[in-house]
């Protein structure tokens, strides 16, 4: 057996690169278009592209980027965003994932990533690698003729109003929207213009075929942006001849309960649609709320989503908010060398120092935990019960609970 190099990609071997990656992801291995390969050109980062090599070829891939990643109370942090990641049925079990893992994390770290991330299509790969489950994506059902609105429903009578708009429109007043959102949103991650012009039609890539969505905007009656959502729907009609449409969701982004309930109502009044499907949203999300009968809005997926690997323990809590005054005592374990150590937090509305300390630990816990519990999505007591949090001194649990706990839970919206 040929010994096994892992290293960055050359720009010339990025076309086996993209046909390994379709491998991994069980897709087509037809020769790589010159589109796709121009395309992936087009965001190549030489540093940040790995794969394994079995001599010239590739068995495994592995890339990331940078990107912001909001913190709770909406300060935004510098992620290494992990994507791309891809082992050859035929290499497995050789420790290729964990030679690509090591080199990227170890090279965000020293380029002052305080955390990074993913989404992961299994659950039992990352937390070996320190990563932790720090969001939840929560997919609603409505069954619209059951939701008790008014179906004379006309729009917003408050001098609010909602418009039809085409991706140019999304284009000028989605950004600005998004930061918007983010600022206010912790566990939502920073948007690109590449995003915006391959989520509006702008930008088609070979890899994701296009097919225009219906976009509509909410404005205030102030004549502000406050709300987008985009949707697609499936045209289907019962065996008595009356229509039975869906109106699947893409992405609802609202900066205000007015604006996100009158979008979830505009929703619900489109003539010719009985179900009306939420896509991915935030497990506490207001949407059932709005409804007169939130029943009618029952969950139809539940999933861990945005992953956390905190890198930088001091920056990673002093970055965030928290709701109450305590202090703690954090022994953070981590495999890696990367962030493990003892910390001591002292915490308050008004702000947050952390630091190392030789104090006795009152909790421990893996950087993998300290991940799931960073965007306040998690509780401490749960972990400690599940064994996977020790308390050094009883009711450090608890305490960690009423420091990191948050009112709102996180969310992230997109995939990457």
């Amino acid at each position: 057996m040929s010994d096994i190099g892992v290293r960055p990609i050359n720009e010339d071997e990025l076309p086996e690169w993209i046909r390994a990656v379709n491998a991994g992801f069980l897709r087509p291995l037809a020769k790589v278009s010159d589109a796709v390969i121009a395309d992936r050109r087009a965001i190549f980062d030489r540093d940040r592209t790995q794969a394994a090599f079995d001599g010239d070829r590739i068995v495994a891939t592995f890339r990331s980027f940078a990107q912001q990643l909001t913190a709770v109370g909406g300060a935004p942090v510098p992620a290494d965003a992990i994507s791309g990641v891809t082992v050859s049925p035929t290499h497995r079990r050789r420790g290729l994932l964990s030679r690509m893992m090591s080199a990227d994390l170890t090279a965000a770290k020293e380029r002052g990533d305080v955390v990074a991330t993913l989404i992961a299509a299994e659950h039992p790969i990352y937390g070996r690698y320190g990563f932790g489950p720090a969001t939840t994506a929560t997919e609603w059902t409505v069954d619209v003729p059951r939701t008790g609105l008014d179906p004379r429903w006309a729009g917003p009578a408050d001098g609010a109003r909602i418009d039809l708009v085409d991706g140019g429109d999304v284009r000028k007043e989605g950004p600005a929207l998004h930061d918007r959102q983010r600022a206010r949103q912790h566990g939502v991650v920073d948007r690109d213009e590449r995003w915006w012009l391959e989520n509006t039609g702008q930008l088609v890539t070979p890899e994701n075929p296009w097919s225009e969505p219906f976009y509509a905007l909410y404005r205030s009656p102030s004549g502000e942006v406050e709300g987008l959502v985009a949707y697609e729907t499936e045209d289907s009609w019962s065996d008595s001849s009356q229509p039975r449409n869906t109106a699947t969701v893409q992405r609802l982004t609202a900066t205000t309960p007015a604006a996100e309930r009158a979008l979830w109502h505009y929703l619900c009044s489109i003539d010719w649609v009985t179900v009306v499907k939420s896509g991915n949203r935030a497990p506490d999300d207001l949407l059932p709320l709005f409804l007169p009968d939130p029943r009618a809005a029952r969950v139809s997926r539940q999933t861990d989503w945005l992953w956390v690997r905190i890198l930088d323990v001091v920056r990673a809590l002093e970055a965030r908010t928290y709701e109450a005054s305590a202090s703690l005592v954090l022994e953070i374990g981590d495999r890696a060398g990367l962030a493990g150590g003892r910390y001591r937090l002292d915490a308050s509305p008004g702000g947050a120092v952390c630091a190392p300390t030789a104090d006795p630990a009152e909790l421990s816990l893996g950087v993998g935990e300290l991940g799931t519990l960073w965007l306040g999505d998690e509780s401490a007591v749960r972990l400690a019960a599940a064994g996977r949090v020790t308390e050094e001194r009883a009711g450090a649990a608890a305490v960690a609970d009423a420091l990191f706990r948050t009112s709102r839970r996180a969310w992230c919206p997109d995939i990457f």
